[in-house]
């Protein structure tokens, strides 16, 4: 076995340097007692976080934890750029700071179901009708019945994208038209039951919102959640001024294999490696997936979740209703196996729910909130009135990251 090979089978680890604090960003915290945590408690949680850079597959990781409301833990560690597992040493490397914006993929999904919530708070559309009542053509091929919350509950039965393997890139997905009509003209699968929709049901969505309002899917975030937030970014693609901010994505971890590989590259288009590399270009920077391509920061993130924590209300404005955003997290089921990620899920209408055990850490049933790829969290946890994100940059499915990160979760639900 050549050395190649064996470099090839073991996972791509980012270069920690010597002195962690050499490469942290720290922004203003109020004091732990002031919102009731224990500072030994918060210096656990910070300790776990640096333990997840320290893991080695994230070039960048980005975090903002806020208590009743305010910021208990604003932290940054490592490169926008220039340090990723392949990079050669000598490569310019810049620093990854707090106000970096960061791709959340399908965290962005939390994001669209808001909007898809406030369209129908306002009497736009009705959640329990058809989609095919404001797009028609989705109707065809056994779908006529399918409503919006099927599709924010990831039950439309349009997974995936058919695309010939030889016509996929990701250039595709910046016709807007070109996707939906073929979203439309899909056969319906596994209608009903559970499987995720890692890119369509965004497009659908998008495209009701827009028949619905008029203007497209941007120009509703900008007036209903953008702007009354005060976000820099919290956009979906990435304007061409902040492009020379953002950080950039980068293939960590173990090698991605059979039978893994398959199940991401049927989910989103691309093999895996590719998806990463095409996350880079200008080309997706430039398109607007409402299921997989907001851009925006740890704190905006932690923003957005705070102030569903609050009922929607933001700085004495009001959002969205007590009981918009009650429906949101409201589950839709129990959980079971999901047909496309081959694991048990529970949903709600938008938003993936803790459980005894889950991606929010040990008793967190509550919780509710939504990954990304992968490792990306944005979370909300009513009953330790916290909300959280944690954006990372490196794109790793296996390997020894998966600890740190789990233990980063389990130390917030226990401390927080």
């Amino acid at each position: 076995m050549t050395l190649q090979r064996i470099r090839d089978l073991l996972p791509a680890q980012v270069r920690i340097p010597a002195d962690p604090a050499s490469v942290r960003r720290q922004g203003e915290e109020v004091a732990p007692e002031r919102v009731g945590l224990d500072a030994q408690g918060l210096r656990a949680i910070d300790r776990a976080l640096l333990a997840v850079y320290r893991s080695g597959a994230y070039p960048a990781v980005q975090f903002c934890l806020r208590k009743r409301g305010q910021i208990v833990l604003h932290r940054s560690y490592g490169h926008a750029r220039g340090n990723g597992p392949r990079d050669p040493r000598a490569a310019a490397k810049t620093l990854l700071e707090l106000d970096s914006p960061i791709c959340l993929f399908s965290s962005s999904k939390a994001i669209t179901a808001i909007l898809v919530h406030k369209l129908a708070e306002e009497g736009g559309i009705e959640l329990d009708a058809p989609v095919a009542r404001y797009l028609p053509a989705f109707a065809q091929h056994g779908k006529g019945r399918v409503t919006i919350s099927d599709v924010l509950s990831h039950r439309a039965g349009v997974p995936s994208l058919d695309i010939p393997r030889g016509e996929r890139r990701v250039e595709m997905l910046n016709d807007w038209d070109a996707v939906v009509d073929r979203i439309c003209a899909a056969r319906g699968v596994l209608l009903r039951p559970v499987a995720y929709h890692a890119i369509t049901g965004g497009y659908v969505l998008g495209e009701v919102i827009r028949r619905v309002t008029g203007r497209p899917i941007q120009d509703y975030l900008d007036a209903k959640i953008r702007r009354p937030l005060g976000m820099t970014h919290f956009t979906f693609g990435l304007p061409a001024e902040h492009r020379g901010q953002v950080a950039l994505n980068y293939s960590a971890g173990l090698p991605v294999r059979f039978p893994v590989a398959p199940l991401i590259e049927r989910a989103l288009i691309l093999p895996f490696d590719d998806v990463v590399a095409a996350s880079n270009t200008e080309a997706f920077m430039d398109a607007v997936i409402p299921a997989g391509n907001l851009y925006a920061t740890a704190e905006e993130l932690s923003r957005f979740f705070q102030m569903l924590l609050d009922g929607g209300l933001w700085q004495g404005q009001r959002l969205l209703k007590a009981e918009t955003i009650a429906r949101a997290v409201r589950p839709r089921g129990r959980a079971v196996p999901d047909a496309m990620l081959m694991i048990p899920m529970r949903y709600s209408e938008g938003m993936m729910l803790g459980g005894v055990m889950s991606l929010f850490g040990p008793a967190t049933r509550r919780a509710y909130g939504h990954l990304g790829f992968m490792n990306i969290l944005g979370w909300a946890d009513p009953k330790r009135q916290l909300s959280g994100a944690l954006l990372v940059t490196g794109k790793a499915v296996l390997g020894p990251h998966l600890l740190p990160w789990g233990a980063l979760m389990a130390q917030i639900s226990r401390h927080g």
